[in-house]
């Protein structure tokens, strides 16, 4: 069976994205590498995991002064590659990086678990920890300061929308003759996108 066609990327990597979390759960079907460029365009790549796919992009969360917020602020480029071994699948993903609205990362933030949020306020992600009781100690100060009441999203906390350029579905296939198939934009399509079969 070949890699259908559909007339939006999207569609198609939510029928994988749905297939991926009923054959391994949700965590780790949503889990994506995400590769950014350093000042010296050195690539540095992590998990992070997906919040949010559709037609406008593919989003995800975290501290703006960590080290990949840094980056993507400087250089807003990303790319992105899901790996669902189970099904012998991969998407890989690249295009420019836009913020999420303040209104989306509102009402995102306010979605997680209160732990979370907490955690969002103690830690000062990809800086020097001195030990591990001065994560502690942060973490004891912001529970007893929102300990009642709602919990506001810190002003470094956000999201980013990788907007695909190119989207790439990959299927394995016996004798390492897997299939690729690639979307990439073309105004001149009435979807918007074109298509074509790459060799393994």
């Amino acid at each position: 069976m070949k890699i259908p066609e559909r007339e939006h990327p999207a569609d198609l990597f939510q029928e994988w994205l749905d297939a991926a979390i009923a054959d391994e759960g949700k965590e780790m079907a949503t889990a994506m590498s995400l590769s950014t460029l350093d000042d010296d365009g050195i690539p540095d790549s992590r998990m992070v995991l997906l919040k949010d796919a559709d037609r406008q992009g593919f989003v995800f969360y975290t501290n703006l002064e960590s080290r990949k917020g840094r980056q993507l602020r400087r250089h807003p480029f990303a790319a992105l590659c899901f790996h669902w071994k189970g099904l012998g699948r991969q998407v890989r993903i690249r295009g420019p990086v836009e913020p999420v609205t303040e209104a989306e990362a509102d009402a995102y933030f306010q979605s997680r678990a209160r732990e979370s949020r907490i955690g969002a306020w103690a830690s000062k992600q990809s800086e020097a920890l001195e030990d591990n009781f001065a994560l502690e100690k942060r973490v004891a100060l912001f529970t007893a300061k929102y300990a009642i009441g709602e919990i506001p999203r810190p002003p470094h906390w956000s999201g980013f929308r990788v907007k695909p350029t190119r989207i790439e579905f990959w299927m394995n296939r016996p004798f390492r003759l897997h299939e690729r198939l690639v979307y990439e934009p073309d105004t001149t399509i009435a979807s918007g996108w074109k298509t074509e079969r790459l060799y393994p």
